[in-house]
């Protein structure tokens, strides 16, 4: 397909393929969050399979996510399932199977009976402190990052904080985007006394302090992922309304509105068949951006003790303990969390600079 005949959105897909450091970033970071999703597979205390006197199981294959949102009746899938020890006839006085100590026990027995660990064996909530010094420990052959004050893997619970941030964000932004592009399109195209109203209510909302909202609904409710993106998502929306009032004010004025007015269509199928399609430049362009915000404020919050319930895996709370014992020299709690959010927000940042450029009105962008 010629230049002259492709589409505008296809004109800025190629100029978007054509700004690598943007391009490969998108893949990166989409490869590296859809593998988070076998993450119970991949990096986890319990075992992908264990062959057991002729059975099979399949500890790992029925827990998914379930570090992130917590198990739920209406998730099915998502069910938390435990095999105790005597399962596999080990003797303890555990609830829950060491899959570990049974890979051990099935290899000196030297039977067909073997367990298949996920890569890296550790939890991230689960603590190391038999037969170790106290923590929190430097990095070791066993811990590649180390261990946090409570002696859990830190490398582990770097990429489960990975996912949740992640998902986090995704979360807040789709929400707020979603309420934010309704309300801006609905002020934007009837206007009037609706216009002015609505812009009175954003501006009421808008004066609300965020943290002290935050402090006091984390005192009178127990926080969790989904009450925190409901909050932030309150709050997160009334920035991109202004970008899609202003598009649908400019849109609605032109003469293909017009022309779907004299053809008797109605308002909503207008709004969205229409004018929403040629009004999307600001929200593809700043979602990137958002992503970044909403990120850093939810390390901001769990740094400051607000944020996710412990034992979450968060960057922020890791940020913390690297606070704490900054003087003792445990460099490895401030290096690593830091380090990792460094990247996935340069990364982000690579891809919002590119999708702004690429959706440019101008040929030649200043980013160039």
């Amino acid at each position: 397909m010629s230049e002259s005949s492709a589409s505008l959105l296809q004109l800025r897909i190629r100029r978007f393929k054509r700004i690598k450091r943007g391009y490969w970033s998108f893949w990166i970071l989409l490869v590296s969050y859809l593998i988070t999703f076998l993450l119970p597979f991949l990096i986890s205390n319990r075992a992908n399979v264990v062959c057991y006197e002729g059975s099979y199981y399949f500890p790992s294959a029925r827990s998914y996510l379930n570090q992130t949102f917590g198990y739920h009746k209406w998730l099915g899938l998502f069910e938390d399932r435990v095999y105790s020890p005597k399962t596999f006839g080990q003797v303890s006085v555990s609830v829950r199977t060491d899959y570990r100590k049974l890979q051990q026990q099935f290899d000196s027995a030297g039977t067909d009976n073997y367990v298949l660990m996920p890569p890296v064996p550790f939890s991230p909530t689960e603590q190391f402190l038999r037969d170790e010094e106290e923590p929190p420990n430097p990095p070791t052959a066993k811990h590649w990052f180390g261990t946090d004050e409570s002696g859990r893997d830190v490398f582990t619970r770097l990429i489960y904080g990975f996912r949740i941030s992640i998902t986090f964000a995704l979360f807040v932004t789709s929400v707020a985007y979603l309420f934010g592009t309704f309300v801006g399109a609905v002020l934007g195209y009837f206007g009037g006394w609706i216009d002015l109203l609505g812009q009175r209510i954003v501006e009421i909302i808008s004066g609300i302090p965020f943290l002290y909202t935050v402090i006091i609904l984390s005192s009178l409710l127990k926080p969790s992922f989904l009450l925190l993106v409901a909050i932030i998502a309150i709050f997160g929306w009334m920035g991109i309304t202004y970008y899609i009032r202003g598009e649908f004010y400019r849109e609605k004025a032109k003469d293909y509105v017009a022309a779907a007015i004299a053809t008797g269509e109605g308002s909503m199928t207008i709004m969205l068949r229409h004018i929403l399609p040629n009004a999307l430049t600001p929200l593809i362009a700043f979602a990137p951006f958002a992503l970044v915000a909403n990120i850093l404020t939810l390390v901001a919050l769990d740094f400051l003790g607000f944020g996710l319930p412990a034992p979450t895996p968060s960057w922020g709370e890791m940020i913390g303990q690297g606070r704490d014992y900054v003087q003792q020299g445990e460099w490895h709690l401030t290096v690593f969390p830091l380090l990792a959010m460094f990247i996935t927000l340069q990364i982000i940042v690579f891809i919002g600079e590119s999708v702004r450029e690429a959706f440019d009105p101008k040929v030649f962008s200043r980013l160039r």
